[in-house]
């Protein structure tokens, strides 16, 4: 199969709503972030299908070593030798790239986060870091500009990944993983068995709102930091903010269900939102 081919299939058949932000991209720049987005949705199912630590390890090792291979101009995987293949993908720097499969790894090491200042660390990894790497690949920065840039990319990565958590608050705690911080378990008085067993309580709103909240302001500091010139460069970023932080709300809005049920939104709804913000961003 074609890299391409094969990182275009990869991606529709995540059914992810970053995939929509892709649809209205220039050819070149919808094919390198495609590529991109499989090799993080091949990095993701490592640790996701990989019951078995040390095969998980040995799969994370096999690709620190692809992105060696990528940087030397060699890769092969399909989702590497595809984003090689575009203008826009081969600068992707592997010290980034290097940063996202040590934030896979994590998930090895933590299903606990003491504090909000150690998830940060994974959130940072895991997402910001790949907002980082998708903002270049958009392109459209002045040197001057730069700065902004990354700090929008790290803010929109960061609300993205908290969003995610919110969501699957249920999902994770049924497979052993409780990413909301422990001191803030505590503080608003919520009991890991709460989670596992899945017994919504007005404190499991409190908390959750105070989650809702925190996303949010990551949102609104994102949106801040992109200067006005860079809009519609960062057109496909600013469509996987209106879908995703509509996705958010959408989980306020019927009471933070996530301790049973996946909150999502309907294709159609999310064609209608990249539709929308792509015209007016």
């Amino acid at each position: 199969m074609d890299a391409h081919q094969y990182c275009q299939e990869r991606a529709a058949a995540s059914g992810s709503s970053f995939y929509y932000s892709f649809v209205f991209l220039p050819p070149d720049t919808r094919r390198a972030i495609t590529a991109f987005y499989a090799l993080c949705r091949e990095l993701d199912d490592v640790v996701d299908e990989c019951h078995e630590r040390q095969i998980a390890e040995t799969k994370l090792d096999w690709w620190r070593g692809e992105i060696a291979r990528f940087a030397a101009g060699v890769p092969e995987h399909p989702a590497t030798r595809a984003l090689f293949d575009t203008p826009q993908g081969r600068n992707a720097p592997a010290a980034l790239l290097l940063e996202i499969v040590d934030g896979m790894a994590m998930d090895l090491d933590y299903q606990r986060y003491p504090d909000f200042k150690s998830l940060n660390l994974y959130c940072y990894r895991v997402a910001g870091v790949v907002g980082e790497v998708a903002a270049a690949i958009f392109g459209g920065a002045r040197s001057k500009d730069d700065r902004d840039i990354r700090r929008y990319a790290h803010e929109l990565g960061l609300a993205f990944q908290l969003t995610n958590i919110i969501r699957d608050v249920g999902e994770d705690a049924r497979r052993g993983r409780i990413y909301l911080p422990q001191d803030e378990l505590a503080r608003f008085g919520v009991a890991e068995a709460d989670l596992l067993s899945g017994r919504d309580t007005p404190k499991f709103q409190a908390l959750m709102q105070f989650q809702y909240e925190r996303a949010s302001a990551h949102y609104d500091s994102a949106l801040a930091a992109l200067p006005a010139r860079a809009r519609r460069a960062q057109r496909a970023g600013l469509v996987m903010a209106s879908i995703y932080r509509t996705l958010l709300d959408e989980i306020r809005r019927a009471d933070f269900p996530v301790l049973h049920a996946r909150v999502s939104l309907t294709p159609l709804r999310k064609l209608w939102l990249a539709g929308r913000t792509w015209l007016f961003p």
